[in-house]
């Protein structure tokens, strides 16, 4: 059996208010037009998750609600700034079939890296720029038994590539 798992960045972030926490802090106008565009491209390459693991912080809720997609979504505090290791322990104990986990750098770019057998060949895979998107996929029954260096990328994708 195949699991898929999507595995992304929050859109842009806002830092105009240097008053706000980090946890608290929403995208920027290009993060809502990243947003969009990337619920967009995923919807049109047929690859919408069923399940959402979305880290506890304003920005990744709101990049999720701008996706456009309809799944169960779970919001983690363990999620927010979480390291590979987190994102892995987490993700193990995941139910669906396509899986979205939405998180920060540098635990979502490195957990990115440990998770496939080959990276994509694209320029930006290993610094993960906000709103990077990976599609992967792995020969398991159950995200349990999902071992790290066994994923096969299927898409990766920065939001510039699709706004221009």
């Amino acid at each position: 059996m195949t699991k898929r798992l999507i595995l992304m960045r929050h859109a842009k972030s806002d830092w105009d208010d240097p008053l706000l926490g980090d946890h608290d802090r929403q995208i920027n106008g290009r993060g809502r037009v990243s947003a969009q565009a990337v619920g967009s491209w995923l919807k049109a390459k047929k690859m919408t998750p069923d399940q959402g693991l979305i880290s506890s912080a304003t920005r990744t809720r709101e990049t999720f609600a701008r996706l456009g997609i309809t799944c169960d979504a779970t919001f983690l505090n363990e999620l927010y700034l979480a390291g590979a290791h987190q994102m892995l322990t987490t993700l193990k104990g995941a139910k669906g079939a396509c899986v979205l986990m939405l998180g920060h750098n540098p635990g979502i770019a490195e957990f990115a890296e440990s998770l496939l057998a080959h990276p994509p060949e694209h320029a930006r895979f290993f610094d993960y720029p906000t709103c990077a998107t990976l599609v992967a996929d792995f020969e398991i029954d159950s995200w349990a038994d999902l071992s790290p260096g066994t994923g096969t990328a299927k898409g990766f994708v920065i939001p510039r590539e699709l706004t221009g």
